[in-house]
């Protein structure tokens, strides 16, 4: 976890209270520490993310699609050294699927933990991914985790109190179908951080520190054809099907497999849009950036 401390970009001061929060935080259930593939890259949002954290506040990462707002999540567990735990929101979640139910065990009924219970008892962030997806009932268990209480109560069983190094990372992202408008009371227990579009610079360094065989002109090329897409997308010419950044990377790994760099880009980009025509534009933007005759060693060294 050092290396994580080390690459990310943050002012010394944070970097020592970060080391200093695990020394004061040893975490017990190590093996939920994320190991992240993947860096975030942007000097402001870690300082913003990281001030807060160390503040004791909870955070709401907003953005729309291809921001990294769950890397970022995931990075931010990982660089605290904390076990952490994925919520994601949907329609049948409900109060029990976060602090836990009743189960038959061994003969008798016993309770079996949720995430929320488990991140509050063992101090570990819990990632709530796609918060504006959840229903009312299930949100409402989450203002006593959330504000100046800090605590459960477990109906039937006990009332808990937040672990000192429980952290709740909530995302959301906007305009999708099935969300909602979340509401003044739950908003105002998170420091809300507004995710911005990667920039090209730092998408160069993403691509060039998950893959470090790609030459560095293949690697601008290749993020100019994402940010193309980008600004096609912000112009309503394409929908945000193509904005797909998990998709453009894995694209990539087919690349390095050795699959032709249109087929990959097909697989990873173009075919996650339905509609013939906006398929169409997507392979023209992506044609105009790249040749279709370019060959492995024009990519990587």
């Amino acid at each position: 976890m050092s290396d994580m401390i080390e690459q990310i970009e943050l002012r010394p001061e944070l970097k020592k209270e970060i080391l200093e929060f695990r020394k004061q935080y040893p975490a017990e259930n190590r093996e939920r520490i994320p190991k992240a593939d993947q860096i975030y890259y942007g000097k402001e949002i870690w300082e913003q993310a990281v001030t807060a954290l160390l503040c004791g506040e909870n955070i709401l990462l907003v953005g729309q699609k291809a921001t990294g707002k769950n890397i970022f999540a995931e990075n931010l567990a990982m660089a605290f050294g904390r076990p952490r735990w994925d919520v994601s929101f949907h329609v049948n979640m409900d109060a029990a699927s976060l602090i836990g139910t009743d189960t038959f065990r061994g003969g008798e009924v016993t309770f079996r933990p949720g995430p929320v219970y488990s991140a509050a008892r063992q101090g570990g962030f819990a990632v709530l991914d796609e918060i504006n997806m959840a229903k009312s009932e299930a949100l409402a268990v989450l203002h006593a985790v959330l504000d100046f209480r800090k605590s459960i109560d477990v109906p039937g069983y006990e009332r808990i109190l937040l672990h000192p190094a429980s952290r709740f990372i909530a995302t959301m992202n906007y305009g999708y179908s099935g969300t909602r408008e979340l509401n003044e009371a739950l908003v105002s227990r998170f420091a809300v951080i507004e995710m911005p579009m990667i920039s090209s610079d730092n998408l160069v360094k993403l691509i060039r520190n998950r893959y470090p065989s790609i030459k560095k002109g293949a690697a601008e090329e290749l993020a100019n054809v994402f940010l193309d897409l980008q600004k096609k997308s912000e112009n309503a010419e394409i929908s945000s099907k193509a904005l797909d950044l998990r998709g453009f990377l894995d694209a990539l790994a087919l690349m390095e497999k050795g699959l032709n760099a249109e087929t990959a880009l097909d697989m990873g980009i173009t075919n996650k849009s339905f509609d013939p025509y906006e398929k169409t534009l997507i392979r023209d933007t992506i044609r105009a950036r790249m040749s279709r005759k370019l060959k492995y060693s024009d990519l990587f060294q």
